[in-house]
């Protein structure tokens, strides 16, 4: 484990709190995300425990750094930025942490943060355990470089209509969702569905945030929400978007029922509510995020003759969904968020679009 915080109080804190733990070693402290970038290039670790606000490059900023440096390590977030429902938390969560806790005033890190950080440490390093990963020791070797996902057609592309665009994400999400939404013409007026992997609190927030991002009006979607031109519906944290054709309007349908991926929200209903309703004019995008959720919803949409598009892993913080719609042959393409609304809006607005 490594603690990263510009305070020597906290990092000795964090530090004697796991000293009887026999489940962690601590295996360095730096207290700037620089120095902490530059120990992960050499260090296999398992955990990473992150500041928020530090001097120089701070703890958001880093994370995506400190994720491709460590090779996917597990970073919690400890910080007095940290409050539920904070801008900096959905966005710890959306780049790629692991999860978040709230950082005490100085004299009481004991008691009940002290239960806290233990369980999510436990709760992150038994998720995620890999045997395979020597924590804390020197790499014996470099790393194997990675080859670039090639930008191929995997599937035709399609043309024509675009009816409905459903989009999944889960960790580092809202960096991909920023990057493919800024490309996105404002003269796309399809309605946009999308499903990011967030606990309920969370959820108004990080719509907060993609209608600030996309320019477009953006809600949590709800019982009987209907699906309108130009607009964002994003899944609430306790239920699946499903949808419901009722007369010539189309509207959301909220569904609990536990997925086959087991994430709730899932991206797999909102695909095969869009293949069922939309067919053909039905386009998925999935980017980044562990697991295969969207995969299963992915196949539906082939079938039904609509489009699937997904991120490479060049540019996603784990290719776990979108690389298993990649490998199933499922993906019309595999390109970086920016290519892939370049694609979309291609796809509608034809030569005219620049």
């Amino acid at each position: 484990m490594l603690l990263v915080d510009d305070s020597l109080v906290a990092r000795t804190v964090l530090a004697r709190l796991l000293e009887n733990r026999p489940e962690f070693e601590i295996a360095g402290a730096a207290p700037t995300a620089d120095q902490a970038i530059v120990f992960l290039t050499t260090h296999d670790i398992d955990i990473v425990v992150l500041d928020v606000e530090m001097p120089g490059k701070d703890g958001l900023t880093a994370l995506p750094e400190i994720l491709a440096a460590s090779h996917g390590t597990h970073v919690l977030i400890v910080s007095s930025a940290a409050e539920a429902g904070a801008s900096a938390t959905v966005r710890a969560l959306t780049l790629g942490a692991a999860d978040t806790l709230l950082k005490p005033t100085a004299g009481n890190f004991a008691g009940e943060f002290a239960h806290k950080f233990v369980d999510a440490l436990l709760r992150i390093g038994h998720a995620n355990h890999a045997p395979d990963r020597a924590e804390g020791r020197p790499r014996d070797a470099a790393p194997r470089p990675v080859a670039p996902t090639p930008i191929v057609a995997l599937r035709p592309a399609r043309s024509g209509d675009v009816a409905c665009l459903a989009i999944g994400a889960s960790t580092g999400g809202l960096h991909a969702l920023s990057a493919f939404l800024r490309r996105l013409s404002p003269r796309f007026k399809a309605p946009i569905l999308i499903t990011q992997h967030l606990p309920p609190p969370f959820m108004p927030y990080f719509a907060a945030q993609l209608r600030d991002i996309a320019g477009r009006p953006t809600s949590v979607a709800a019982e009987g929400s209907p699906l309108v031109p130009g607009e964002m519906l994003v899944a609430p944290g306790e239920g699946h978007i499903r949808l419901v054709r009722n007369g010539s309007r189309v509207v959301v349908h909220i569904d609990s029922t536990p997925a086959p991926s087991r994430c709730m929200p899932s991206v797999d209903p909102m695909f095969e509510a869009v293949a069922e309703v939309f067919g053909p004019e039905g386009v998925g995008v999935v980017l980044t995020g562990m697991g295969r959720d969207g995969t299963l919803g992915a196949e539906v949409m082939v079938r039904h003759g609509g489009e699937i598009l997904a991120q490479d892993s060049g540019t996603s913080v784990v290719w776990g969904m979108p690389g298993s719609v990649a490998q199933a042959g499922l993906a019309s393409l595999v390109m970086p968020p920016e290519e892939l609304a370049r694609h979309v809006c291609n796809r509608v607005l034809g030569a005219a679009w620049k």
